[in-house]
């Protein structure tokens, strides 16, 4: 896999919004900016879109596969599981 120089460092990213179109898997990423309010039962985010990625169907679970076995690498590496 060639990763283009501008790419290497990443974005930060402390929301994921998934929603999916007929055709595709769409993983929002985004930074909250502030934090989340409630207001008449109703959750206000609000949050800048770093990243856009689409995913077609084929290969929804071979991601939903891969996070899994990077996560429960992580667990046995650290010793922590993930807070919510």
């Amino acid at each position: 896999m060639n990763m283009p120089q501008d790419l290497t460092a990443g974005v930060y990213a402390d929301f994921v919004r998934a929603w999916h179109t007929q055709d595709a898997f769409v993983l929002d990423f985004a930074n909250l900016v502030e934090p989340v309010r409630a207001e008449d039962d109703a959750i206000l985010l609000n949050a800048t879109v770093v990243s856009r990625v689409r995913i077609p169907p084929s290969q929804v679970f071979e991601l939903m596969k891969a996070l899994e076995q990077q996560l429960s690498s992580w667990e046995k590496e650290t010793g922590q599981r993930p807070s919510n």
